[in-house]
């Protein structure tokens, strides 16, 4: 079975993986989200950070608003978390976003632990 974006979903992690190396685990989340944004610039990596979503209902947009961490590519969904361990509910909030942006690839990075845990989510 081939894997959706298989070069882009590695460049991605080994990213995470080299801010992780640095900084370590423990900071907060802004601190990481700024460090990628650091390297995906370095590494000429296509991105948009904070890229905002609407829902339309019927004829209206929704008053509220999704924020997803990185669009990455164009097309990939990529959430900063520095928690304990990622959880049903993160899975869910990729979910919403990956539906949002009629993608089809979410990644979750962990940064918060002594190595760095990650999760990938197909829609």
């Amino acid at each position: 079975m081939d894997l959706i974006y298989k070069e882009e979903y590695y460049k991605i992690v080994g990213i995470c993986m080299e801010v992780h190396r640095h900084l370590g685990g423990g900071l907060l989340e802004v601190v990481y989200k700024d460090a990628l944004e650091y390297e995906f610039r370095k590494n000429n990596i296509p991105f948009k950070r904070e890229k905002e979503y609407t829902i339309q209902y019927k004829n209206i947009i929704l008053p509220h608003k999704f924020y997803a961490d990185f669009v990455v590519y164009e097309d990939i969904i990529l959430e900063v978390k520095a928690v304990s361990k990622i959880n049903d509910n993160h899975m869910a909030q990729t979910l919403n976003y990956i539906k949002l942006a009629y993608s089809r690839l979410g990644i979750i990075a962990n940064f918060h632990n002594k190595s760095l845990e990650h999760k990938r989510i197909v829609r």
